[in-house]
């Protein structure tokens, strides 16, 4: 059975003249003829009466319309689907985020994804730098929300936001009234740092700054876990580190952990934030919906630390 055949016989059913349906389809009347000859024999069942004076269904007809209807709605919606997919319009991206990601970037991001393709989804994911990185070579993420350049040449990247990095401390430590800390401070103050795997940039941000300064970082824990780095600055003399944007709700928030965010400067480690996805040679079109709507809500900006963060209050 082929689907024009079921075409052609839909037609006949639908003007009950040969003449006209044979038109509709851009036929001759005995092309449209021949091929209800064969959806007939091949169902075994005569479909359509005709007489020199009325075309009609017959009750085989009548039944076998409705089926074949649904058939090719269903074909229809699925060749449909599949533009809309070919074309990024539908199906899911799956994207990996991290703290300042979700915080500057993704809320407007998403609200222009669903303004202008309200059939895709959006998977998210929050993820370090390392493990994302990971996922996105395995195929399991489309987009990274990252720290820090690539250097694999498998992977294409944009720049979106550059983030100053803080110190963070319990409210009893000695720097949490002041406004900001020279770097070289952290000579003599015991650290809180983290697995370089887990976000080579950020480390490497706060050893370059440790090497322009001429100090070496007093390492007493190694925690990859910013919740549990928050825990401990709260109740030791430790100093953690944190983008200026974790570090500012974390000093905001009201009850339990508040840990207090510390400028630094001379100098001020800064670290950039970037979108990466993985060049497979192959176009994917929700990669460029996605990145297309990063770039129409661009350029982003992280606020000012207030007064009273700075301060520690």
């Amino acid at each position: 059975m082929e689907f024009r055949h079921l075409v052609s016989f839909l037609a006949i059913a639908d003007e009950l003249h040969f003449g006209r349906a044979a038109a509709r389809l851009h036929l001759t009347q005995p092309s449209l003829s021949q091929q209800l000859q064969r959806l007939e024999r091949t169902l075994g069942v005569e479909l359509v009466a005709r007489t020199s004076h009325e075309v009609r269904l017959t009750s085989a007809g009548r039944a076998f319309e409705v089926e074949a209807r649904a058939i090719v709605n269903r074909m229809g919606k699925a060749a449909h689907s599949a533009r809309e997919a070919a074309a990024g319009r539908t199906g899911t991206i799956s994207v990996g985020y991290n703290f300042p990601a979700g915080q500057h970037i993704l809320p407007a991001t998403l609200a222009r994804m669903h303004a202008d393709y309200p059939d895709v989804t959006v998977k998210l994911e929050e993820k370090r730098t390392g493990p994302q990185l990971a996922a996105l070579a395995e195929g399991t993420l489309d987009i990274a929300l990252v720290y820090g350049r690539p250097v694999t040449a498998d992977f294409q990247y944009r720049r979106l936001l550059q983030l100053p990095m803080v110190a963070v401390v319990g409210a009893g430590h000695k720097w949490a009234g002041r406004p900001g800390v020279p770097f070289a401070e952290l000579a003599r103050q015991p650290c809180i740092l983290f697995d370089r795997e887990q976000c080579p940039a950020m480390y490497d941000a706060i050893l370059a700054a440790a090497e322009r300064t001429g100090i070496r970082l007093t390492v007493a824990h190694v925690l990859d876990d910013p919740g549990a780095t928050a825990i401990l600055v709260s109740v030791k003399p430790l100093v953690g580190f944190a983008s200026a944007s974790r570090g500012m709700l974390a000093g905001s928030a009201v009850g339990g952990v508040r840990p207090v965010p510390v400028q630094l400067y001379d100098p001020v480690p800064t670290i950039d934030l970037y979108a990466v996805w993985r060049d497979t040679g192959v176009a994917n079109p929700l990669q460029e919906v996605f990145l297309d709507c990063l770039e129409a809500v661009g350029p982003f900006q992280i606020p000012a630390m207030r007064a009273e963060s700075r301060a520690g209050r």
